[in-house]
């Protein structure tokens, strides 16, 4: 009778140690399979440029930005067509070029501060209306422009994204741009103040004749201006939810 109780014994301890040892080996498994998983899902994240950490993929990063930079552009585009979008604002608004400064001095001293006013204001009222078509040569060339290194600009500065489609883009910017450019100085008569203006001060004595390129100035105060409103409009999506306006720029500008 010991005999059989012992044997029962020996019996079910066997039994609970195999089950033991056989629930250790699959929990071990398991572990190795939820690593294995891990790695897999990881290096899958690599692939699609997730590496980042930001749950983002690098194309998921580059449109983003572009689109903020669309975003960016109409807004200052609709800002700075408007009546005085250059004139009343004393960020960008278009004076006297710097090598005209002393044309502008004399004539003044001269008691002809009205033609020099005159000339300031239209060189800005050709600006305001020249950025009513800048809208979509600013499109076309966020869209064209080849980001190398999203991450790079999204974690730049609050302006990195602007700077680099100026760096990038003023050239072909400024040949499209220039000639409806001169089509607004003409419209608005600051062709003629302008011409005013230099003719007046080269007929002084004893000063030295200059003419600076009027639509060459324009052109490049014009761009200068829009770049600076697209940074500003940059920024307060970087900055402000709220100006994430689409589900994209909430997705990218989050993190």
């Amino acid at each position: 009778m010991k005999l059989i109780l012992v044997f029962l014994s020996f019996f079910c301890f066997s039994i609970f140690t195999s089950h033991a040892q056989l629930l250790k080996g699959l929990l071990k498994n398991n572990a190795k399979d939820s690593s294995v998983a891990n790695g897999v899902a990881a290096l899958g994240n690599l692939v699609k440029g997730n590496g980042s950490g930001t749950g983002l993929s690098k194309d998921d990063i580059i449109d983003g930005l572009k689109q903020a930079l669309e975003v960016g552009a109409n807004k200052s585009v609709t800002q700075l067509s408007s009546l005085d979008g250059y004139f009343k604002n004393n960020a960008i608004k278009i004076l006297m070029p710097p090598e005209a400064q002393k044309v502008e001095n004399t004539l003044r001293n001269m008691g002809l501060g009205n033609e020099v006013d005159n000339a300031i204001l239209t060189m800005n009222r050709a600006a305001e209306d020249a950025a009513k078509s800048a809208a979509p040569i600013f499109v076309n060339a966020i869209k064209g422009m080849i980001i190398q290194d999203g991450m790079q600009l999204l974690k730049g500065g609050d302006s990195a994204a602007t700077h680099y489609l100026r760096e990038k883009t003023t050239a072909s910017l400024t040949t499209s741009f220039k000639p409806i450019v001169e089509q607004s100085l003409v419209k608005v008569d600051a062709t003629k103040y302008w011409n005013s203006v230099f003719s007046t001060y080269n007929k002084v004595p004893f000063v030295k004749k200059i003419n600076p390129d009027l639509t060459g100035y324009v052109t490049e105060k014009a761009l200068d201006g829009l770049f600076y409103q697209v940074a500003q409009e940059e920024q307060k999506i970087r900055k402000d939810p709220v100006a994430r306006t689409t589900d994209l720029l909430k997705k990218v500008f989050a993190q």
